[in-house]
């Protein structure tokens, strides 16, 4: 009976270093996957910043003036820093685990001892890496062009690790359904771009007409930017506390759904 019971003291810390293992095993992938092709993970985004700042800050900017009393550049480069982190967690996950299924090497996680939640888990973690590494870069670019007041640290940080795991969620949905590579960029090309352009990024939505400011407050896209915006410069065209709710929300509500459809054996099995 004591070697039983020791046996079974034994179990649960023996299950939870697996699953550490198991956990920091996909990070580091992960990791060594963006690091490794960096020139397709880091490069194009700084570029693509520098682009958007010459052409919408520098040139554009100067007609426009301020926005909410700010330099147009100055307001534009939150959410120049919060779409590529979007983009860059969606796409790190979706990519990855997508070409995990294709290669067939899935397999290898799903007869593991590992949970399916610390998979996701393991899978979104890279995904938020990506999306801070390039938000971080993006954000020296900015600082090149602009000055960047910080008015609320706490609610930066917060705002892009919450924003970053929505995206990365929803890109690892956009691959467990995706059964080609051509419909693992449908999502991002036709509802995720849209989105994003289309959530204050450029500009105030108290700028719209009245029916598009109003449809613009179904863009969750919308309140991420403005809750970011509002840690950088205090100003924000929706309610902060508002838009940390809708977010957390969101990657709880995604978090469950993903969980479950792994579970399932959706999109993995068939």
């Amino acid at each position: 009976m004591n070697a039983s019971g020791a046996q079974v003291q034994e179990n649960p810390r023996s299950g939870a270093r697996v699953r550490w293992v198991g956990y920091q095993t996909i990070v580091r992938r992960e990791f060594g996957r963006i690091v490794r092709i960096w020139g397709q993970t880091v490069v194009p985004p700084a570029v693509t910043a520098s682009l958007y700042f010459i052409i919408f800050g520098s040139l554009i900017g100067r007609r426009i003036g301020q926005m909410d009393g700010f330099d147009y550049m100055q307001y534009i480069a939150p959410g120049l820093i919060m779409m590529s982190v979007i983009t860059n967690s969606f796409g790190n996950v979706v990519s990855s685990f997508f070409g995990a299924k294709f290669g067939k090497h899935l397999e290898e996680l799903l007869v593991s001892p590992l949970p399916n939640w610390l998979i996701v888990l393991g899978y979104v973690t890279g995904g938020i890496m990506r999306g801070l590494l390039v938000g971080t870069l993006v954000t020296v670019v900015a600082l090149l062009f602009t000055s960047l007041p910080v008015a609320h640290p706490l609610l930066i940080v917060a705002s892009v690790i919450l924003t970053s795991v929505v995206f990365a969620l929803g890109g690892f949905f956009n691959a467990i359904f995706a059964k080609n590579f051509e419909q693992i960029s449908w999502f991002p090309t036709f509802v995720l771009a849209p989105l994003t352009y289309l959530g204050g990024v450029f500009y105030s939505v108290s700028l719209l007409p009245g029916w598009a400011e109003r449809i613009s407050y179904a863009n969750p896209i919308l309140y991420m930017v403005n809750a970011f915006r509002y840690g950088f410069l205090g100003t924000s065209d929706v309610d902060v506390t508002l838009a940390i709710g809708i977010t957390m929300a969101a990657a709880a509500i995604m978090f469950a759904i993903v969980v479950t459809l792994m579970n399932r054996g959706t999109g993995i099995r068939e």
